[in-house]
């Protein structure tokens, strides 16, 4: 498959199981694992973490601690180690996993939203650099994940360039959400990053009349790559570019789009430990009975009825909006609906409202529950994802694992893995719809309950199908390694060039 090893450094502000709010950990967490045990048995990558060690974080294993020069100050950076264990196939690999500590920065109750973010997260990206040679190691790629690690690219074109032990690392960025961009006052490219005013203009770092780390690592990364094909393109135009459509176009020969995984060791109903009743897609009847344990754990009547879940953050991005206007008209079908989820005090009080309104037909849970959720995919019979818009989601990748069947809006990563069903010819393996607006989502809504309704052995073929689809870490990790080749060779012929 690939005749030689790669050094990889995966950076990223959070990593499951040490840090997590969102997708973002899930990604980090599991890509490097499977990135460990990719290969033919001869060819082994070797891969390594980094992230930010924060109060919650275990202490790890001391390594080292270095003094940063840093923001006209004198900073101590100490180097912990911990470990991910990566399975796959017989194969065991373990990926270390830095966790890069300073008391003054990270030692806080929570993760983010700090009012010197700037300057933590620009730590945090030289302290990975600075780490490098004391560790004697010197990776091939660094693949930075999101605008906390946008400053990584820029530094390795800027004030390490003419360092020899530099010099030849590739980076790859991988943009998880366009959205989220960490910009700041212009005062930090002096202040935290060295650089003079010839920065800032708009064809560098200047974003608005502010300083961005998303714009840095999109400009400076050798490659770009965000977490579906659909959604590459989608932040190419005003729309969805965020603002950022202009740069992303001028670098659109250099963007890719990959999407995400998920662990089948950990997403497995067969074994999966938190669910009601393990079963397989040669033992569906038993998923009724995760189906009647979940109605009974929220409250609703225990009886055989379609079951319509929602597993999300309660933003405006996920298409919540449209579940509200259409509320009183899918009540009048015999359906229940079940709601796990947290975020905007909106969207917390909009469920409640609901859940008040029909108590016997909505369950709602507000708060973040790993088991509930697992019992939602296992147990619902029909997964909601109306996003407005969509990067890649997991939810949808998870739902077909359960044999639960996704109903989604077809958009960025949705797009690229839910594809519209069509009876006859059997093609297809959700319910999809494009346009925004409840009426769309009703309609999606309503063939799925056909189908259901009208011929269950072809559900159940349905659901065998959806069982059966790859959506495993493995087969993302080969793509990225393809990507990681692409990024060395631009970066060494740019070499050439300077």
């Amino acid at each position: 498959m690939f005749d030689r090893s790669l050094k990889i450094l995966v950076v990223s502000s959070e990593v499951t199981p040490f840090a997590k709010t969102g997708g973002l950990a899930d990604v980090a967490g599991s890509l490097p694992k499977a990135l460990a045990t990719v290969g033919n048995g001869e060819v082994t990558n070797d891969v390594r973490v980094a992230l930010p060690r924060y109060k919650q974080v275990e202490n790890g294993r001391y390594l080292t601690d270095f003094p940063l020069e840093f923001a006209g100050r004198l900073e101590t950076v100490v180097l912990r180690e911990a470990r991910l264990e990566a399975h796959y196939k017989g194969t065991h690999r373990t990926v270390p996993v830095y966790l890069v500590d300073n008391y003054h920065y990270f030692f806080r109750d929570g993760m983010y939203m700090f009012p010197d973010e700037a300057e933590r997260f620009t730590l945090f990206c030289r302290a990975v650099l600075e780490m490098l040679p004391r560790l004697n190691w010197q990776p091939d790629i660094i693949h930075c994940n999101d605008w906390q690690t946008g400053a990584i690219p820029l530094f390795l074109k800027t004030k390490y360039f003419y360092d020899p032990f530099y010099r030849r690392i590739s980076t790859v960025f991988t943009i998880h959400n366009l959205q989220y961009q960490g910009n700041f006052p212009k005062e930090i490219l002096g202040r935290l990053w060295e650089l003079g005013d010839e920065y800032f203009h708009p064809e560098a770092l200047e974003f608005y009349g502010l300083v961005s780390f998303m714009k840095a690592g999109l400009l400076y990364a050798d490659v770009l790559n965000t977490v579906s094909r659909t959604y590459a393109r989608e932040i190419q135009t005003p729309e969805q570019g965020e603002r950022m459509d202009g740069v992303l176009r001028k670098r659109a020969a250099d963007l890719y789009g990959i999407i995400n995984g998920i662990n089948y060791h950990e997403f497995n109903p067969r074994t999966d430990p938190r669910i009601h009743r393990n079963y397989g897609p040669e033992s569906l009847e038993r998923k009724k009975e995760n189906k009647y344990a979940l109605q009974k754990e929220l409250g609703l009547p225990v009886r055989d009825v379609p079951v319509l879940g929602i597993i999300s953050r309660l933003v405006p991005q996920k298409g919540l909006d449209l579940v509200a206007e259409i509320i009183d008209e899918l009540m009048r079908l015999d359906l229940q609906l079940v709601v796990l989820g947290t975020g905007d005090p909106y969207y917390h009080e909009l469920f409640q409202a609901m859940r008040a309104r029909y108590p016997n037909k909505i369950g709602v849970h507000l708060g973040f529950n790993a088991v509930l959720a697992q019992r939602i995919y296992a147990g619902a019979d029909m997964f909601l994802m109306p996003s407005r818009f969509e990067p890649c989601g997991l939810g949808q990748l998870i739902s077909f694992r359960y044999g639960t069947i996704p109903i989604v809006r077809s958009t960025g990563g949705l797009a690229d893995t839910v594809h519209e069903y069509h009876s006859g010819t059997r093609a297809g393996n959700g319910f999809t719809f494009r346009e925004y607006s409840g009426r769309a989502l009703y309609g999606a809504i309503a063939r799925a309950l056909k189908l259901y309704r009208d011929d269950p052995d072809e559900w159940r073929d349905l659901m065998r199908k959806a069982m059966e689809l790859d959506f495993s870490w493995a087969r993302s990790a080969v793509e990225y390694l393809q990507l990681y080749r692409l990024a060395q060779s631009r970066h060494l012929e740019a070499l050439k060039i300077a």
